[in-house]
């Protein structure tokens, strides 16, 4: 059984040169020639194309895999991963916080601690990078001239993974869950939601006339299980009028200037309803032990409708209010 194409018969199972010669014997059929090397090279099937593809050449068979020239189509190139370009570093490896593994709360700051005053603060910016995901903008702020901080423009999304690299130093952590506390001195309630919903409802007692709580926006940081609070930390000797040196349990920190949610058995009979404190936000046991147990390093804390003005930017946990 043969085949026949532009005239030339030829047989099912020959070989290339058979073809090749019954070819170039022929002059006039140099297209058949041609086109019965392609056909022989990709096999029998392949001799009559399909009427609606692209011939190779005018005249030529359509070949699979090409796309009607004489050159086969190749796939675009893959776009090059986006790399975040870092300036090279004006200082020696500095230490980061938060640290590698850590998970942190939605507002926790990067705090970048060198070990040499920074002359040039513009340039140590572009040594660093913070990368995240999902992409969340953010942005700069000095402490001095050794330790500079970023923060997110808003608070960061819940499960977020945060890079800091800075020189040779990096640091990879996450945050966890979103749990966002708002006390409102207004109602004298503290509300806490976890991811968007409300989880917890508390009744508190803020700071009294002459110890009114600053309003903004606080960040949880160091907790004791229990201590003892002392006036005289901050310049108030205990025996005086405003002293005082108490024990209290589940004592969350929120400030450096010695705010806390702590239990506060004491004045329950006013929480909900009336201001207390010497600053702090008094909550019952349970509910102490309760923030204490559920609340991250790195959590906000907003205070608002108090008489206390605005928590300072450069308490140490006041960074959202700069």
């Amino acid at each position: 059984m043969c085949t026949e194409q532009f005239g030339v018969s030829v047989p099912e199972r020959t070989d290339l040169r058979k073809v090749m010669s019954l070819a170039l014997r022929s002059p006039r059929r140099l297209v058949a020639r041609v086109s019965l090397v392609a056909v022989a090279a990709f096999g029998a099937a392949s001799l009559v194309a399909p009427a609606q593809a692209a011939p190779l050449w005018p005249g030529g068979p359509e070949v699979p895999g090409f796309s009607g020239s004489a050159e086969p189509t190749l796939p675009a190139p893959a776009p090059e991963p986006q790399v975040q370009r870092r300036a090279p570093a004006n200082f020696s490896d500095p230490s980061i916080s938060p640290s590698g593994g850590e998970v942190v709360g939605v507002a926790q700051p990067v705090a970048i601690r060198f070990n040499e005053a920074i002359g040039d603060r513009a340039a140590a910016e572009r040594a660093i990078a913070v990368t995240t995901s999902p992409s969340v903008d953010g942005h700069f702020y000095w402490i001095n001239d050794t330790q500079v901080r970023w923060l997110p423009n808003e608070f960061y999304p819940a499960h977020t993974s945060v890079t800091v690299e800075a020189g040779g130093a990096r640091a990879d952590f996450s945050t966890g869950d979103s749990l966002i506390t708002t006390a409102d001195d207004a109602t004298h309630q503290i509300t806490i939601t976890r991811n968007g919903e409300v989880v917890k409802t508390m009744p508190t007692s803020m700071g009294k006339p002459g110890h009114e709580t600053p309003n903004g926006t606080y960040i949880v940081g160091e907790k004791f299980r229990d201590m003892y609070m002392d006036s005289s930390t901050y310049g108030v000797p205990v025996d005086s009028e405003d002293g005082y040196r108490t024990y209290v349990e589940y004592a969350t920190r929120i400030s450096y200037s010695g705010i806390f949610v702590h239990a506060a058995p004491w004045s329950e009979w006013a929480q909900g309803s009336e201001d207390t404190s010497h600053g702090c936000l008094n909550v019952s046991t349970e509910d102490g032990q309760w923030f204490f147990e559920n609340s991250q390093k790195g959590d906000p804390v907003v205070v608002v409708n108090t008489a206390g003005g605005t928590l300072s930017g450069a308490d140490g946990l006041g960074d959202w209010n700069r």
